[in-house]
């Protein structure tokens, strides 16, 4: 049985996993800014799962010298969280968390440290090992990066969230540094433990999003 957990003497809805399919990125991104206005003490948090048709994406403090080739055919959308340029594509899971933080004893860097750790435990279930890297946030394979990390927090609520690479053309990599850094290597699922199933990749990082954030899920195991 689930139980929803007890916070600051409050008992926290069980959270809502919303699976979305492909939706092009400024409609979802005003969506999460939508929700965020609206939601109040009682509103369940939610997990977003989906795709994204290719963009490039530049964080708040994001260099224009990040984006390699101008020419790209591949839109840039300036945003409102954190971090430099990164690229969204088919083929890649991008998990979005919609959570209420006043009701965890966790503030926003242990939240990205538990993120981390979800992608660390979804990779260690093929026999992956998956790392952190001082000062750059992500989730990392032999020095390659499998996870990006971005989040804005208003009023105490975090929207944005992660992406995994999973079965993805990689080369729009090419056309950035990406999160910032020149000659980050990136990496996916497909190459490193076989699995090419978004949906399903989708399903067991929830649960282990759940696990970390402290989360209630009525269709999680464990």
């Amino acid at each position: 049985m689930n139980i929803p957990q007890a916070v600051a003497g409050k008992i926290a809805p069980p959270a809502r996993v919303r699976r979305l399919g492909t939706v092009p990125y400024e409609p979802a991104w005003r969506a999460m800014q939508d929700f965020t206005t609206a939601r109040n003490d009682t509103t369940p948090d939610e997990i977003w799962l989906l795709q994204h048709p290719p963009v490039f994406t530049q964080g708040q403090a994001g260099r224009a010298e990040h984006l390699l080739e101008n020419d790209t055919a591949i839109p840039v959308v300036r945003i409102d969280r954190g971090g430099q340029i990164t690229y969204h594509g088919p083929g890649q899971l991008v998990v979005y968390l919609l959570v209420d933080l006043r009701r965890q004893e966790y503030k926003i860097r242990e939240m990205v440290r538990r993120m981390e750790q979800s992608v660390i435990d979804l990779l260690a279930a093929s026999r992956v090992t998956g790392e952190r890297l001082s000062g750059a946030p992500g989730v990392y394979v032999n020095g390659a990066k499998v996870a990006a990390l971005g989040l804005r927090v208003k009023n105490g609520c975090s929207f944005h969230g992660l992406c995994l690479n999973v079965d993805m053309d990689l080369s729009p990599y090419r056309a950035i540094n990406p999160c910032g850094y020149a000659g980050m290597v990136v990496t996916q699922l497909a190459d490193l433990c076989g699995e090419r199933d978004v949906a399903a990749v989708g399903e067991a990082l929830a649960c282990h999003l759940a696990r970390q954030l402290n989360l209630t899920l009525e269709n999680c195991d464990g």
